[in-house]
């Protein structure tokens, strides 16, 4: 399935309920403030529907912990955090009247924080059914035999055929979904929005869910949160020139010659940005920055790893390690690898520590070798998040 994120249509905004306590998750903070597979719960569906074009996404968190959840969603925008409420209910309502106070009327996604891997399938799937729907759900079938148990013995089977598991974000026309909450009377904890419009009498419609949706629920789903790994290969070469700067991994190197080509001919940058495209089977440098554009003429290939490195974020993946070979018999890249790592981990914005860089020559054989160009090549192994 592809998964790759790009701005959805039409515009919707996004609500996201973090205002539990998750106790049953143990733990020293509520459970969307606890990492998980390298960053607060929290944040990951948060950059998913960003990525995705919610705007502005609203987090509903519980009081006392504005700062730590402005800490769990540093950099993000537009993201809105809101008080909640004594109940799922109340802080969902909350929310949506914050939209309304501040003038936004567009299709709205309700997600729950504890659903972090939120699939983009699932996101356009829901908007789709809008274009017909007032609300719709994710839903996955019922597979295993269900049955009713009395005083823990097995009472009576039920029959699955139209029984469904419901999931979030659940999507709704947003003046649909204010009237039901103001006018919910209920009684008791309204497990979901579903239930909500369900007591308003709205028809809501059932789209397909994902397994990938599963809810975090224990402190047994941390430690069971499994890394899902990716690779990509890289590999470039130019000609070295007289007249030219030379530029290797960010870093301007004093030497008689440079590199030629269209940008700046920075050749272990573009391998590098070749194995994280290749990682998440996004094409290569020449896709996303054609050498006959002539903006890109002379431009700083700083820029073009930046934008590998947020279509990595936004693919849900995380830069696990780069390892960078250059090829070259001059100029000598010993003396300079360390500040090569740190350039590269800044622009990157990751520990030096997942930044390998190397060099190597080709025993004076080929165009390396005879001193006609430098060549590099790439590896970058990136994780789900």
């Amino acid at each position: 399935m592809n998964d790759q994120p790009r701005p959805v249509s039409p515009p919707f905004c996004a609500v996201v309920v973090a205002a539990g306590q998750g106790l049953r998750a143990g733990g020293s903070v509520p459970k969307q403030f606890a990492s998980w597979r390298g960053k607060p719960l929290v944040r990951h569906s948060v950059e998913r529907l960003l990525a995705a074009g919610a705007a502005p996404v609203l987090v509903a968190i519980p009081e006392d912990y504005c700062a730590m959840a402005e800490a769990a969603l540093e950099g993000l925008g537009p993201v809105e955090l809101v008080l909640g409420g004594a109940t799922r209910q109340a802080s969902v309502r909350a929310a949506l009247e914050h939209l309304a106070h501040i003038g936004i009327d567009r299709l709205v996604l309700i997600h729950d924080a504890a659903r972090p891997d939120l699939p983009f399938a699932v996101i356009t799937g829901l908007i789709s059914a809008l274009a017909t729907a007032v609300a719709a759900i994710p839903v996955l079938p019922v597979v295993d035999s269900v049955v009713r148990g009395n005083a823990g013995m097995r009472e009576m089977a039920v029959a699955r055929d139209g029984l469904y598991r419901v999931q979030t974000p659940q999507a709704f026309r947003f003046d649909t979904i204010l009237a039901a909450h103001r006018s919910w009377v209920g009684t008791g904890e309204a497990g979901d929005d579903a239930a909500v419009a369900d007591a308003a009498g709205l028809a809501i419609a059932l789209v397909p869910g994902d397994e990938r949706l599963r809810k975090v629920t224990f402190a047994s789903d941390f430690e069971d949160a499994p890394m899902h790994c990716r690779t990509g290969l890289g590999f470039d070469v130019h000609r070295l020139v007289d007249g030219e700067d030379l530029w290797l991994c960010g870093v301007k190197i004093d030497h008689p010659r440079g590199l030629a080509g269209h940008s700046d001919a920075d050749v272990a940058i573009h391998a590098l940005v070749d194995a994280l495209l290749g990682a998440i089977a996004a094409g290569d440098i020449g896709d996303h920055f054609p050498p006959s554009n002539p903006v890109w003429k002379g431009a700083a290939s700083d820029q073009f790893l930046a934008h590998a490195v947020a279509l990595v974020r936004q693919s849900g993946h995380a830069i696990s390690h780069v390892d960078v070979t250059i090829i070259c018999e001059e100029p000598k890249i010993g003396p300079h690898k360390s500040a090569m790592r740190a350039r590269l981990a800044q622009i990157m914005a990751i520990d030096i520590g997942c930044v390998s860089v190397k060099a190597t020559t080709t025993e004076r054989l080929g165009l390396t070798g005879r001193g006609e160009g430098i060549a590099a090549q790439a590896i970058a192994t990136v994780v789900s998040q």
